[in-house]
């Protein structure tokens, strides 16, 4: 049975649960993912500007829309980069990103990170004196970012949020503006489940996407996909380990958003698998003896040299976000 699901934003739009993500995908692999995954029924799309990409999502539309579906049933998220975080470049971005995907509108645009780089200098400007880190620029404020965000034109945007965001971040924005994001896009999984930010989203009315449902061996720890509990339960179910991962994500009621270009991967994560109760309590145990957070800036190449989630290892960053 395919996903039909969906779920509803804090602005009375729905989504489908299960999308497809588009992170991390080679050249010319994301435009014939994207056309399998619309021709098999997704209609949620994650992308964003960094992905270097949307010009071939915008080739693959190209070829769906309107032969296999209305641009309006789909769901199109884009994000604005570090980069464009002044409000003079929000606007800027997102017409490009506009131009690359050669649609109108946009259904969900996100601020990427909450983080600013020195503009104008590429998207990942080098810092004048630290050899292998980014510039960070200090000086623009998230509520500077958001407050571009929430004055982008209607006709162009639909719905604004946020993406990687923490509590702390989350208040800041809404206590400088009064508007809540309609949603935080974050990375979820059984070894991070994030259940005080999920609570706190929950209580506000921030619906939450998370990607990287699977996890991911970017920093060579084992694939959770790979985790005996996983494997016992999909093979109980007769699901795959991505399938039983993307399950754990739907039963918390988030929207999930596996990333992948194989066709037959792209068609069997959109396949739905039920969790019991008793599954679903074995995979949140997964993080009893301490999370695990794939994807921290501090540890790229080249290093954001700023602290986001308080982890220990970004203990040695320069900056901490400037919130507002």
């Amino acid at each position: 049975m395919s996903f039909a699901k969906t779920c509803t934003l804090n602005t009375g739009a729905s989504l489908r649960q299960i999308g497809l993500g588009t992170w991390l995908s080679k050249p010319k692999e994301v435009e014939n993912a994207v056309e399998i995954a619309v021709r098999n029924g997704y209609r949620h799309l994650d992308l964003a500007m960094i992905y270097e990409n949307q010009d071939e999502v915008g080739a693959a539309l190209k070829k769906v829309i309107p032969s296999v579906v209305k641009r309006e049933d789909l769901f199109l998220t884009s994000k604005c980069w570090n980069s464009s975080h002044q409000p003079d470049q929000v606007e800027k971005e997102l017409n490009e990103t506009l131009k690359q995907l050669g649609v109108d509108y946009l259904d969900l645009y996100l601020i990427h990170w909450p983080v600013a780089f020195a503009p104008s200098k590429g998207f990942y400007p080098a810092h004048p004196t630290v050899e292998g880190e980014v510039e960070i620029d200090d000086k623009t404020t998230l509520a500077d970012t958001w407050k571009a965000m929430l004055a982008l034109p209607k006709s162009k945007v639909k719905a604004v949020g946020v993406s990687n965001f923490t509590i702390e971040q989350i208040e800041g924005i809404i206590k400088a503006t009064g508007a809540v994001p309609a949603v935080n896009q974050i990375e979820a999984h059984p070894l991070l489940p994030q259940d005080d930010l999920v609570a706190y989203c929950k209580e506000k009315g921030i619906h939450i996407t998370a990607y990287s449902p699977l996890g991911n061996n970017l920093v060579g720890k084992p694939k959770l996909t790979d985790d005996s509990t996983v494997i016992s339960i999909a093979k109980k179910l007769n699901a795959t380990p991505a399938q039983v991962l993307i399950a754990w994500g739907a039963y918390r009621g988030y929207s999930v958003i596996p990333k992948s270009v194989q066709e037959e991967r792209i068609k069997s994560n959109f396949q739905e698998v039920q969790l019991s109760k008793e599954d679903y309590d074995a995979l949140t145990g997964l993080s009893k003896n301490g999370h695990t957070r794939y994807n921290i800036p501090f540890t790229y190449t080249p290093r954001w040299s700023i602290n986001i989630f308080g982890e220990e290892i970004e203990k040695g960053a320069t900056y901490s976000v400037n919130i507002a």
